[in-house]
């Protein structure tokens, strides 16, 4: 099955959730944020709005902040193309559509900051194995954003994938700019995996 085959299918099995299993899939997946060591650790972490059936991380953003930690969101790049950068967000953000549909902190009155100056990254994803593989949306935005990690010896952001159970598959076609994941989180639970390096090339 070719990447595109595969993208439809499981972007059709998450939107195939009924409200109360995608409630329930919210929770579980806030739980095992909860527990992990990679969001314990973070200060500074990044999350996303749910859109086409995605796992829904925002229930646990009322926690991070009671925790101390600053969330933010992704923002389509005015500039840069196909590239993310992320603004904070907090009770007084005002939230607009971009081009997608998908709802972002307005521009203007939000501070921002560099990927490179995140530590935790949550990231949607399609669909992913238990080897820690994964599969986007096939925009390119975080691979495009995270190429650093490619090339620089940092170990920060963590980037960690979150996803419906029912998007793990047992094999799936790799890609040389797809950026590997630090861990997978799931309703299930959680899948750590080492990052590897690949070298960057076109995209899809």
């Amino acid at each position: 099955m070719s990447r595109s085959q595969m993208r439809r299918e499981l972007r059709q099995r998450r939107r195939e959730l009924t409200r109360r299993e995608q409630r329930q899939a919210s929770n579980a997946l806030c739980d095992h944020l909860k527990a992990s060591a990679d969001v314990k650790r973070a200060r500074n972490l990044a999350l996303y709005w749910p859109n086409d059936g995605e796992i829904d991380p925002r229930p646990f953003q009322a926690m991070a902040r009671k925790l101390g930690k600053q969330c933010y969101l992704p923002v389509l790049h005015p500039v840069h193309h196909n590239r993310l950068w992320f603004l904070e967000l907090n009770d007084n953000t005002r939230l607009v559509s971009n081009r997608f549909g998908i709802p972002e902190p307005e521009i203007r009155s939000n501070a921002s900051r560099p990927a490179w100056a995140l530590d935790l990254i949550l990231m949607p994803l399609v669909g992913f194995t238990e080897r820690g593989d994964r599969l986007g949306m096939g925009g390119g935005f975080y691979d495009r954003t995270f190429e650093f990690l490619h090339h620089a010896a940092c170990h920060k952001p963590k980037l960690i994938g979150l996803a419906h159970e029912c998007q793990r598959v047992a094999t799936m076609p790799t890609a040389s700019w797809d950026i590997p994941m630090d861990a997978i989180i799931t309703d299930g639970g959680q899948y750590p995996v080492h990052r590897r390096k690949r070298a960057s090339s076109g995209r899809e």
